[in-house]
Order: structure tokens, then C-alpha cells, then sequence
């Protein structure tokens, strides 16, 4: 027998956040979001509640827990595109077909009755959260910013009638073999010739307080018509802004400002801190902070966060900057690569500029989509 229950109560709550961890115990390439993070999930003041509506189900067969679901109406997104669509995220599931139908006909049932008329996903509240299906590179261990999930779910998936929307794909970065500084030359001669100038800070804070509002308004500028994405509010910058103070260091970002001091390009590195959250199971430990500080100190792995370029500069070879920063970040002891995240397959600007480094597409992820019925 299978139920589906909707978690409203606290203890609910728990066992939808706790499931993903439960199933994935002895899986070594499953990384876990921080606990703390997750929670704000059921809080009433969450910061995307502002734009957004949510539900979330657990699935029970024959009285045990079996799998997790959530939908999600990002309203911003809808008007955006004048769409009327239901989001799905955080899916995960035994390897059972009908518990996997239950908890879609109930996600697909709740955005029906809420006048949607498609369903998407999976896709988070914004693209600053987890999104895509894993279906290729079940092997390879997760980054901080992803999702893992079993083969099985696309199987699933996709005998219930949804489609590929679209697909993204993840990279090892290496330097470029040989290297002969091409780059840094046309970088010089870019940065010359347009009068611009790399944006200085004395430390994270200052960085921040100088470059956050530019920052954001290059990302709404440069992201907008990106799938998935939504503007970004007040709330959603404060998050990103708390996020960044804890993990980012001034030896892996890099803004540049043209002759009025305008932001123009930025870019965001961050350490690797999968292995450190994987090892305590998504709880903030003593441990963990030691984990977090250590590989913020000594990378091995560095995670590209963002990139972005005002679009009025797009054309002109700016993001050549960001290529020469990211060849000597990479030559720096102890790196051993980076790890792009998610790349759309057609987002053409940036697969052509990883082109210029060593290069290895090591994973694979899908957003799928599906008519919803009356």
C-alpha cells in the first residue's frame, strides 16, 4: 500500500529531510546541502516565499518511507515568461516505480488545481539552487551545488510521458597544456584598448560593500533570458551575500570595471567544500567548519560559481580576462582542477570558452517537461 502525506507537521518535515541522507548513507559520490540551509525551506519567512508557493510530499509503502517530493509556482518565473508552470524538485525514491508515479500525480494534481497547465523540472525556487536530473556520470562524485540521484529516476521519468526540455553538462577544467600566454596578451590589449581596469578590495567585506550591487545587476542582465532563471530580490542578494562571505577569498574572484567604474565582468570561484559537508552529513559540525576553513585556505578543487558579462560587452572580448585569471588560478600549487557546474548544451559562449583549457565533460544532467492534463 502507498500513501502519500503532505508535510505540514514538524515531524514530517524531518523525514522529508532526512529521506535523500537516509537513502544515499553508503553512496560515496552523494554530497549533502547543509542541513541549516534546508530547513528555512519550511519557514514562513523563507526569502523566495515572496515570488513563490510550495508543497512537499512524502511517499509511504506499507508504512515505511519511501520517497520525497516537492512543487514549486515561481510566479516571478511565470510572469517573466508568461508561463503557467509547476516546478518539481527534490525528488528522490526508492527503486519503485509506483511510490515514483504516486508522488508526481500528487505534485501534477496540486499544480492542476492551482491553474497551471505544464510541469517542469527538476528546478528549484531559482537557479541559484540545485537543479537537473544526473544522467550520466552516476560515478563521479557530486559538487557542493549539485543534486545526485540513481540511475533509475530517469527511467522512471520518463515513463511518465515527460520530456527533455533541455540538458546541461559539467566539465573538469585543467590549464591549457603548453600554455604560452597567449591569453594574457589578449587580455592586455582588451583591457588597454577599452580603458578598463580590474577592481581592487582589501578583503572579502570590502569586496563585497563595493561590488555586490554591480554584481547582481550584471547577473539579472546577463542571466535573464538563461532557462530557469528569475530576477533577483532583495532576499535572494542577502542569501548569496551570507553564502559568500563564509566561503569566498580574493585570490579566486576577479571584477572588472570600465573607465567610470562601472562592473562590467565578474567572476566567482569558490573552494570545494563537497567533501567536507559529505563527511558530516550536511550537519554544520566543529568538524565541518574545520573541513570548510581548511579547503578555503588549501584548495585542491576549486567550484566556478558565476560569471557574467554585461551583455553591452559581450562582443568585445572581455571574458578573455576571466580566461587568463582562471589559467594562473589553475597553475597555483595545490589546484588540481576546477569544476564548472552546470553548462547549458547550447549556451555557446561558454562551451566555446572552455574550449581553450584541458577539458573533460564528466557528467551530465536533464530538466525535463510535460503537459498537465485539464
Amino acid at each position: 500500500m502507498i500513501e502519500i502525506r503532505e508535510a505540514k507537521s514538524r515531524r514530517e518535515q524531518r523525514r522529508f529531510l532526512d529521506f535523500p541522507i537516509r537513502l544515499y548513507r553508503d553512496n560515496p559520490y552523494f554530497v549533502p546541502p547543509l542541513y541549516m540551509d534546508e530547513r528555512k525551506i519550511f519557514r514562513k519567512d523563507y526569502v523566495y516565499y515572496d515570488t513563490s508557493e510550495a508543497v512537499y510530499y512524502n511517499a509511504y509503502k506499507d508504512g515505511v518511507m519511501a520517497g520525497r517530493i516537492s512543487g514549486i509556482i515561481q510566479h516571478a518565473a511565470n510572469g517573466k515568461n508568461g508561463q503557467k508552470r509547476v516546478r518539481f524538485t527534490r525528488f528522490d525514491v526508492i527503486d519503485d516505480f509506483e511510490v515514483a508515479k504516486a508522488l508526481f500525480d500528487a505534485v501534477e494534481k496540486w499544480g492542476a488545481s492551482k491553474g497551471m497547465d505544464t510541469i517542469c523540472g527538476p528546478l528549484g525556487f531559482s537557479d541559484l539552487e540545485r537543479e537537473g536530473l544526473l544522467i550520466d556520470g552516476f560515478d563521479q562524485m557530486s559538487t557542493y551545488e549539485e543534486w545526485y540521484n540513481a540511475p533509475y529516476y530517469a527511467d522512471f521519468i520518463d515513463r511518465l510521458g515527460y520530456a527533455k526540455e533541455v540538458d546541461w553538462n559539467e566539465s573538469r577544467i585543467t590549464a591549457p597544456a603548453d600554455y604560452d600566454g597567449d591569453l594574457d596578451k589578449l587580455s592586455d590589449f582588451i583591457m588597454k584598448r577599452y580603458k578598463l581596469r580590474f577592481g581592487p578590495a582589501k578583503n572579502v567585506n570590502d569586496f563585497l560593500d563595493k561590488y555586490a550591487d554591480g554584481l547582481f545587476e550584471i547577473l539579472d542582465k546577463s542571466y535573464d533570458q538563461l532557462y530557469g532563471t528569475v530576477p533577483f530580490t532583495d532576499g535572494m542578494k542577502k542569501l548569496m551575500i551570507d553564502n559568500f562571505r563564509l566561503l569566498i577569498s580574493l585570490d579566486f574572484v576577479a571584477v572588472v570595471l570600465d573607465e567610470n567604474d562601472k562592473v562590467v565582468l565578474i567572476g566567482v570561484t569558490l573552494p570545494s567544500i563537497a567533501e567536507a559537508v559529505q563527511k558530516s552529513r550536511g550537519r554544520l559540525t566543529p568538524a565541518c567548519i574545520y573541513r570548510i576553513l581548511k579547503s578555503k585556505a588549501k584548495p585542491e578543487i576549486v567550484d566556478l560559481a558565476l560569471i557574467g558579462v554585461d551583455p553591452e560587452w559581450l562582443n568585445r572580448g572581455v571574458s578573455t580576462t576571466v580566461a587568463a585569471a582562471l589559467v594562473h588560478m589553475l597553475q597555483r600549487p595545490g589546484i588540481k582542477y576546477a569544476e564548472t557546474n552546470l553548462n547549458l548544451e547550447d549556451n555557446y559562449a561558454i562551451q566555446n570558452l572552455w574550449k581553450r583549457f584541458g577539458r573533460e565533460i564528466h557528467k551530465r544532467r536533464r530538466s525535463y517537461v510535460k503537459k498537465l492534463n485539464g
